[in-house]
């Protein structure tokens, strides 16, 4: 049996996944995540804030213990939108690779998508959903539409993370009326264009990636903790998905990091994230979501498995 290590560097987190090959199959050995919020500012700066970058070294040379004691696998880094958004990436690149010995893999939205994809459809064949699957990343810097029936059809990223939407727009605690009409229209403008290159009418099941969906489906599931293994694969329905979207842009700080299942990084944030879901359920039509715990990180670890 081998042993794979992937990382995943997003605009709000970052994540580590050391998995253990069997078949087909990935055996979870180490699964974390860290809030780091590389992104911070790059949407109004063009570039990474040093105390964003100190942030990701940090936890990432947390990581380079893991890997350690897990007996140094072969690594895979994959670095997201706000990483292709920095003017100053190569200070991150030169950072990576002093800690981790080897050189994030700066993707594009579209190999953003297809790891998605994969990461997320790999073991659906045996649930109780019908493909085509529309697969949804919510990320802090973009969302990846990604359409397939075994392998990818169409696919597309848009500039509507979570970490975006709430810097570009809710200035307010919480966001006034108007703030959230900006947002909404940003949001339905970029889902209209991945609309444009991803036939949402041929999707039987939407699924949904990322911290955004998965804390929405524990709301939605009322759980006293955040289990992943109640959240993995759970249907959260559309009216459910509306109401927690409604009531989370109308708390405020304080009232949001009360909520049971909420990570106190995702506090900032969240309100923007359901409402990207919200919108992208109400154009589809469609009467739910599928959330998922495995997703680009999977898709990572499942590449680098194969060779």
């Amino acid at each position: 049996m081998s042993r794979v290590a992937a990382i995943d560097c997003g605009t709000n987190s970052v994540r580590l996944l050391v998995a253990d090959v069997d078949g087909a199959r990935l055996v979870d050995v180490v699964r974390r995540m860290e809030i780091v919020r590389l992104g911070q500012g790059v949407d109004r700066t063009g570039r990474f804030a040093a105390e964003a970058l100190e942030r990701t070294f940090a936890a990432l040379r947390s990581f380079a213990s893991d890997l350690e004691r897990c007996g140094s696998p072969p690594v895979r880094m994959v670095a997201t939108s706000a990483t292709r958004d920095a003017a100053n990436r190569e200070e991150f690149v030169t950072g990576v690779r002093e800690i981790l010995g080897v050189d994030p893999e700066v993707v594009t939205g579209m190999a953003e998508a297809a790891l998605s994809y994969e990461g997320a459809t790999r073991e659906l064949a045996g649930c109780p959903v019908d493909p085509p699957y529309l697969v949804v990343d919510i990320g802090g810097g973009s969302t990846e539409f990604v359409l397939g029936d075994g392998e990818v059809h169409a696919a597309r990223s848009v500039d509507i993370g979570c970490v975006r939407m709430s810097e570009r727009h809710f200035a307010a605690d919480p966001p006034t009326a108007a703030q959230v009409a900006a947002a909404t229209d940003d949001i339905d403008s970029a889902i209209a264009l991945a609309g444009e290159e991803v036939p949402f009418e041929e999707a039987r099941t939407l699924v949904g990636l990322a911290g955004s969906v998965t804390t929405v489906a524990a709301i939605a599931l009322e759980l006293p903790d955040y289990d992943p293994e109640r959240i993995h694969h759970a249907r959260i329905p559309a009216d459910r998905v509306r109401d927690i979207s409604e009531r989370l842009l109308y708390l405020d700080r304080a009232q949001r990091a009360a909520i049971p299942v909420m990570h106190p990084g995702r506090v900032d944030v969240i309100a923007a994230g359901a409402l990207v879901l919200r919108r992208i359920i109400d154009r589809l039509g469609c009467d739910g979501v599928v959330a998922s715990e495995h997703d680009i990180l999977d898709g990572i670890a499942y590449r680098l498995a194969d060779g």
